[in-house]
């Protein structure tokens, strides 16, 4: 890539450690949910899918009774009905989603994400918060030695992508549809397809697919 990365010499892996300190709030928050629920994930979300992929997909943050309860994103709420259905049909995963992480779903040239790996409190994330996870995040799309194309999942991931390839925020915004050369990689924006925005008509299955139609299109290109 041809972007330099924002990366942290205090984060030596994409993961944050299943006991994170560095959020208190968020902290907080996972102490909370472990006592309440302690068969629950109840740590960071850690990245799914294969790390020679082509394409990564970064969401907000794990939802708390969907990531944040089973450990794999967008897995046990609506958001990961429709993103993993409309990921089968473009080619980008096989296998039946069942929305639990020992289903047959399987990743194809793929990767998921989070712009932050803990579960918020009200799926709102602060400033600081965002910018604290930022070196893992960096971190793990370092490590993806193919990637050609990012979907960002709402404007908090089309951020945190900028931000982490030092990219100015007023030189890119944010639109559904909208694409962005960074370098040698290619930002394609959505709408987060959470369940509000689904149910309000911010975003429907259609405008979804016609995304990842623009993405499918890029990688087939690439040969």
């Amino acid at each position: 890539m041809a972007a330099v990365l924002d990366a942290s010499p205090a984060v030596a892996a994409p993961e944050p450690p299943r006991d994170c300190p560095l959020c208190p709030r968020l902290v907080a928050f996972r102490d909370h949910w472990r006592e309440q629920e302690p068969s629950w994930h109840n740590a960071p979300v850690p990245s799914f899918g294969p790390v020679d992929g082509r394409l990564l997909i970064v969401g907000l943050a794990p939802g708390l009774r969907g990531a944040n309860r089973t450990g794999r994103p967008f897995t046990g709420d609506y958001a990961g009905e429709l993103l993993y259905s409309t990921l089968i049909t473009f080619g980008f995963a096989t296998g039946t989603f069942e929305a639990r992480p020992d289903d047959s779903l399987r990743l194809v040239d793929a990767r998921l994400t989070n712009a932050v790996r803990c579960v918020p409190p009200e799926n709102k994330p602060t400033t600081d918060e965002i910018r604290t996870c930022r070196p893992f995040f960096s971190a793990t799309i370092g490590l993806l030695p193919s990637l050609s194309a990012i979907v960002a999942l709402g404007k908090i991931a089309h951020d945190q992508v900028l931000a982490a390839h030092g990219e100015r925020l007023s030189h890119h915004k944010f639109a559904h549809g909208a694409v962005h050369r960074l370098g040698d990689l290619v930002l394609f924006d959505s709408y987060h397809c959470s369940r509000y925005n689904t149910n309000t008509g911010v975003l429907t299955t259609e405008m979804f697919h016609a995304v990842f139609a623009k993405v499918r299109a890029h990688i087939d290109a690439l040969g």
